[in-house]
């Protein structure tokens, strides 16, 4: 039954999600920690921060971590498989279609139109995480330049992740 439910939980995230990982974090975020109460809001925090760090799509990575943490191994496998589904299934369709309806006119007008949704969609948990992590006007520079770093002069986010933990081990050390 838990199975099931978390199979149908991701499915339903999967599913009902435009616009990639980003735009699926605050449904995940209420799926798993408000409405089933499977995480607290720490956890998925740092499960958040986990999926990102790993390599691959972050919404199979949080879908691990979170399938992990409510049933092992078959939670695990159950909550990716619903989580990657729909997607599948959607792209095929896409895919089969793509070349005879691509240029037509109602199609553009809708991906264009989908746009300031999805913005909106990455901004909110943006938001929200930020909050949660402590983000302010004292700190507020350390985002602001990584996301410089990594947008504007295109530096690999492993060199920041690394100079990072780095930075963050010196200053553990200097403190003891």
């Amino acid at each position: 039954m838990l199975l099931a439910k978390i199979f149908f939980t991701f499915l339903k995230i999967g599913a009902f999600t435009i616009g990639g990982a980003y735009a699926m974090i605050p449904l995940i975020k209420r799926e798993v920690c408000q409405k089933n109460n499977w995480v607290s809001e720490e956890e998925f925090l740092d499960g958040l921060a986990a999926a990102q760090s790993c390599p691959g799509p972050i919404a199979v990575n949080i879908s691990i971590y979170i399938g992990y943490h409510i049933s092992k191994g078959k939670g695990m496998l159950i909550a990716v498989l619903g989580t990657i589904l729909p997607s599948t299934l959607i792209i095929m369709l896409i895919a089969a279609l793509f070349n005879k309806y691509a240029e037509a006119s109602l199609v553009q007008k809708a991906f264009h139109a989908l746009r300031p949704a999805v913005v909106a969609l990455i901004a909110i948990p943006l938001y929200q995480m930020s909050q949660k992590a402590g983000i302010n006007l004292r700190n507020f520079w350390f985002p602001l330049s990584t996301a410089i770093l990594v947008g504007v002069l295109t530096i690999s986010p492993v060199y920041l992740i690394l100079l990072t933990a780095v930075f963050s081990i010196l200053q553990s050390s200097r403190k003891v």
